[in-house]
């Protein structure tokens, strides 16, 4: 089969199509044809070899979730599963690649109504943003800023918070993706590439502050939104897209009284779900856009011999979206 083999770290020039022997699933295992493979900033940052997750050992293939249809099973694997349509973890690698193993026990079914790449989108970000919506426990009115808000994960909670009732704020990098950030339901758009983006912000909250910030971008952006908060407001913390963490000074939280909530990852401020909470999330995640109450965004889809396109893509914050590798015959761009 063909593979994306990474023999080294660096630059996305490092991501190369290799032909490599087919997996095999053994006990437990299922074997997944992939037609969709999620791509995450997380593996921009493993490629880079200099992000906060160390170094995996080499040779690898990358990518943590895929999509696709089950063509062989494992021992003690129900024999049922074959043929099935599914989205899965793979268990942190072997993803980007025209086979990929699972444990049986991650895969989910997509269910009827839902397009395979939809279903793909939601894999990560899907459970991802509605444990953080979860978590924050929005109520109606409340003054909420998203950052990176035109992404996989931001552009769903977008989605959660408006639907909450809540008066939502997108904040991202460029004008471009006002139009897309203000269709999922937020009330305002801000592009904190600008120097004056904070003042937006306090005249869309009219100077009250925000109640809650979804901080996924870390460092400057994310400390800057923290010192937005109004006093007793809160910050969940997912990620740190900018290569650093939000700078938390805790005697002045304690100070403003400002909680903070998050996920484990880069962070680790909650026990890490369980895998069968994860499991249970996708499936809330995949019910909700099957049902039409949760629009995952896809943005463009490269085939598995651009993976380093795709990643420059990502690198360079002009997509929107989820960012999917193909077989080649289903891109778009």
């Amino acid at each position: 089969m063909r593979a994306v083999v990474m023999e080294e770290f660096g630059g996305p020039e490092v991501l190369r199509i290799r032909q490599v022997e087919d997996p095999v699933p053994g006990p437990g295992q299922v074997l997944v044809a992939v037609e969709y493979a999620s791509i995450t900033f997380v593996e921009t940052q493993v490629r880079s070899g200099n992000g906060p997750f160390g170094r995996p050992a080499l040779p690898r293939t990358p990518g943590n979730g895929v999509g696709g249809r089950i063509v062989a099973v494992g021992a003690d694997v129900d024999p049922a599963l074959m043929g099935t349509v599914v989205v899965t973890t793979t268990g942190g690698e072997g993803g980007y690649a025209e086979l990929a193993l699972a444990r049986a026990l991650d895969v989910v079914a997509v269910p009827a109504g839902l397009e395979l790449k939809d279903a793909v989108a939601l894999l990560a970000d899907g459970r991802t943003a509605l444990l953080l919506y979860r978590q924050a426990e929005i109520k109606p009115s409340e003054r909420v800023l998203v950052e990176a808000a035109g992404g996989g994960v931001g552009s769903l909670l977008v989605q959660l918070a408006a639907g909450a009732d809540a008066h939502v704020i997108g904040a991202a990098r460029g004008v471009g993706k006002a139009g897309l950030v203000t269709s999922l339901g937020a009330a305002a758009y801000v592009d904190y590439s600008r120097p004056d983006w904070l003042d937006q912000v306090a005249e869309e909250t009219g100077d009250a502050g925000l109640d809650l910030v979804f901080d996924g971008v870390g460092g400057r952006i994310g400390t800057e939104a923290i010192g937005a908060l109004r006093e007793g407001g809160r910050v969940s913390i997912y990620g740190m897209a900018s290569g650093a963490e939000a700078e938390l000074d805790e005697g002045e939280l304690r100070a403003r009284s400002i909680g903070v909530i998050g996920v484990i990852g880069v962070i680790g401020l909650t026990a890490a779900p369980s895998p069968a909470q994860n499991r249970a999330l996708i499936v809330d995640a995949l019910n909700l856009a099957a049902d039409g109450k949760l629009r995952p965004v896809t943005g463009k889809t490269f085939p598995l011999e651009a993976a380093a396109a795709a990643h420059r893509a990502i690198e360079s914050r002009t997509t929107t979206g989820k960012t999917l590798l193909v077989p080649a015959g289903h891109v778009r761009g």
